[in-house]
C-alpha cells in the first residue's frame, strides 16, 4: 500500500470518526469465514457499519480528532487484529457482540467511545449493553414528571363520588 493510499484511508476514517458518535474497536481474529460472514449481517440488520482497518491507520485518524484517545494507547488497545464499528446507537454494537457471542467466543470487545466518552475492556460491555438512548431518558423524565399530575386527577376523579356522597350524608344527618 503506498504513502498515498493510506492517507486517503486516513483521511476517509477520519471523517467517518468525525461523523458519528459511536464507534466500538473488537478483536474478531481467530473466527472462520462463515462466522464473520454473519457478524457482519448481523452488524448491517442492525444498522452498524463494520470495518477491518490496520491498527496504525486508527491511531493516525484518531489523533486527528478533538478528543484525547491516548488512554487506548495506554491500555494497548490498538494492538493485534482491530474491526471498527460504526453506530448511531450506543448501545447497538453492545448488543451485536453479546447476542454473536451466544454461539461464539469472539468478537472480543477491546473499546468504544460512546459520545466522546471511552469505555475500555472487556467489563465495560455490559454496562454499554444497558445504556439508554436519549429519547428514552427523556421518555422517562417526562413519564415521572407526569406522574404526580396523573396521580392529582385520578385521586379528585375517584374521590368525587365519594365526596359528594359524604356531603350529602353529612346534610341529611340531624342536627
Amino acid at each position: 500500500m503506498t504513502r498515498e493510499e493510506k492517507g486517503k484511508i486516513i483521511e476517509e476514517l477520519a471523517q467517518k470518526l468525525a461523523s458519528v458518535n459511536n464507534f466500538y474497536i473488537t478483536d474478531a481474529s481467530g473466527l472462520t469465514v462463515e462466522q464473520t460472514n454473519a457478524f457482519r449481517k448481523l452488524c448491517y440488520k442492525n444498522g452498524i457499519e463494520y470495518k477491518v482497518v490496520k491498527n496504525s491507520l486508527i491511531k493516525k485518524a484518531l489523533a486527528t480528532l478533538k478528543t484525547d484517545y491516548t488512554p487506548f494507547d495506554e491500555k494497548k488497545v490498538l494492538k493485534g487484529f482491530s474491526g471498527i464499528m460504526f453506530s448511531e446507537s450506543g448501545k447497538a454494537p453492545a448488543k451485536v457482540i453479546k447476542d454473536f457471542r451466544k454461539d461464539a467466543e469472539k468478537p472480543v470487545f477491546k473499546a468504544a467511545s460512546v459520545d466522546t466518552s471511552l469505555f475500555i475492556g472487556e467489563d465495560s460491555l455490559d454496562l454499554l449493553s444497558k445504556l439508554k438512548s436519549k429519547n428514552e431518558l427523556i421518555g422517562e423524565i417526562i413519564g415521572l414528571l407526569q406522574s404526580p399530575a396523573k396521580n392529582v386527577v385520578s385521586a379528585l376523579q375517584s374521590s368525587r363520588n365519594k365526596l359528594s356522597g359524604i356531603v350529602k350524608t353529612l346534610s341529611e344527618r340531624p342536627e
